[in-house]
């Protein structure tokens, strides 16, 4: 029995130091062994069996980033005719022929090759060269641009191109987890994030339609044209500004709906701008006392909302509806008018050369009148 006992002490004593010894030295075979047994093995580290830490975004940021693409711009300046005139160095030095550069982001939006971007990250380059994250870089073709929402679309022309997932906008809610994926500064790229901070916004004085989403996910110089996207790792709208005072990221960053990108990028690739409604009028908000003066009536306890019309286009398509200076429009085309944002996008809704009813406050009464719109001239171009 004696003998019994010391050779089951000594097995045992021979096992445990060979325990020792491997889990030491080779600790993932003990692994192996207990994952074929159904057994779990808990790390130092505190992990589990190899799955993210719950909250983790890795999944989202994984699945949205390759389709986000760095844009290098840069123009072409002509040399100056002098340059190599011995006097014209002596008095004005060697001058070198640097072209301005500039950077952006971009999102890959069709297995075709187009390029969600903004307006501003492209305008007025000559050379637009895009870089995957993959390391392929190409050249960009310009297939349109639409200035007033500060969007325009690229194509390239690669194979087994990332394409982002395009998400629904309309369904954000304020407090939502969002990722911001762009190139701040020429970096890399980056994934930041942070919550949807408010809905609609306008009136900021960026674009002529707005309809932000403001996020506090960090956005720099160099995100322009990049992606917000939702936990899903689906594109929720196209990174365009920042409110900052010292050029850097505030915690306040401003994108443009996929809802809106996705109509403007249709019309593009379709048209090759973007068509909108237009009447000539110069709007502005109605202020209480402007509303008092007017003496406009209340309905369900609430004034009537509307916009006063201080000026009017000669020969312009309001002008011939009969519309003057002095009128509220209340209603464009049986939808409320509420302010000159409103009033700017329900006109821009409007097919030009189909006509409308408007109705106006004018002389102590409500009018309709038919308005044929016209299409929206071209936004001035930038010098």
């Amino acid at each position: 029995m004696r003998r019994h006992w010391l050779l089951f002490s000594q097995t045992v004593t021979v096992l445990l130091a060979a325990w020792f010894i491997v889990a030491t030295l080779k600790p993932q075979w003990l692994q192996g062994m207990a994952s074929s047994q159904g057994i779990t093995l808990l790390q130092a580290s505190g992990g589990d069996d190899g799955h993210r830490p719950a909250g983790s975004l890795s999944g989202a940021a994984q699945k949205a980033s390759p389709a986000v693409v760095s844009i290098n711009t840069s123009q072409n300046r002509g040399k100056n005719p002098n340059a190599q005139d011995p006097w014209f160095r002596f008095f004005y030095g060697d001058q070198e022929d640097n072209a301005p550069a500039g950077l952006g982001s971009g999102v890959i939006v069709s297995p075709e090759g187009h390029i969600l971007t903004n307006n501003h990250v492209i305008e007025e380059a000559d050379d637009i060269e895009v870089v995957l994250t993959d390391g392929r870089r190409t050249a960009a073709k310009v297939i349109g641009t639409d200035p007033d929402t500060d969007l325009a679309l690229l194509k390239i022309s690669l194979d087994k191109l990332p394409v982002i997932v395009l998400g629904q906008s309309e369904q954000l809610q304020v407090g939502d987890v969002v990722l911001a994926i762009g190139n701040p500064f020429g970096v890399g790229q980056t994934v930041t994030s942070g919550i949807v901070s408010a809905l609609g916004r306008n009136q900021l004085g960026i674009n002529t339609f707005e309809n932000f989403i403001q996020t506090d996910a960090a956005i720099n110089p160099g995100n322009s044209g990049g992606a917000l996207v939702d936990v899903n790792g689906h594109l929720m709208g196209i990174n365009t500004a920042i409110y900052s005072r010292s050029g850097g990221n505030m915690g306040i960053g401003f994108a443009i709906p996929v809802s809106t990108a996705q109509q403007v990028m249709r019309e593009l690739i379709s048209k090759g701008r973007v068509t909108r409604g237009w009447i000539g009028v110069e709007p502005q908000d109605l202020s209480p006392e402007l509303a008092a003066s007017f003496n406009l009536p209340s309905r369900n306890g609430q004034a009537l909302q509307g916009v006063v019309i201080t000026g009017v286009l000669q020969n312009g398509p309001a002008a011939k509806a009969g519309i003057r200076p002095g009128d509220v429009i209340v209603q464009v085309d049986q939808q409320k008018t509420g302010n000159v944002s409103e009033l700017l996008s329900q006109v821009a809704a409007l097919e030009p050369g189909k006509p409308a009813r408007v109705q106006v406050w004018r002389a102590q009464g409500l009018s309709e009148l038919t308005i044929t719109p016209g299409m929206r001239p071209a936004p001035a171009q930038r010098r």
